[in-house]
């Protein structure tokens, strides 16, 4: 994997602008804040955030894929002020579950997510290789 980084430009913080990578390839739907069977637990955006990362990864062991290989994330926000204003703990959680691997990534907002309790949601690309 190389992340791609132009000559002189400023380094993102939290994300890559572009990351190359061969292998196989693995698609993970949006997560949302809930659990396996279908239970939210918090209407905390942070604590969804950290449900949905947890998701992610138990989907990504079903290909023996890890965080790692994550390669793009795109993420879809409710509320894009609680998005900003929960950075602190999104980033805890992050690093805990993901790791210290910054793919490129989209944050965008939208007016509603399908799932009505749903403050985020997360979707994946991953690399293996």
């Amino acid at each position: 994997m190389e992340i791609l980084q132009p000559p002189g430009w400023a380094r993102p913080r939290g994300y890559a602008n572009g990351i190359a990578a061969s292998g196989r390839m693995v698609c993970v739907s949006g997560m949302i804040g809930w659990d396996g069977q279908g239970v939210f637990h918090t209407d905390d955006f942070a604590g969804q955030v950290r449900q949905a990362l947890l998701n992610i990864v138990a989907v990504l062991a079903e290909a023996d894929a890890r965080p790692e290989h994550i390669v793009r994330m795109t993420w879809y926000v409710v509320d894009k002020n609680e998005y900003v204003g929960a950075y602190k703990e999104i980033g805890r959680a992050y690093r805990e579950i993901i790791g210290a691997h910054y793919p490129a990534m989209t944050a965008v907002q939208v007016a509603a997510l399908v799932e009505e309790r749903a403050k985020v949601e997360i979707e994946v690309t991953a690399m293996v290789p």
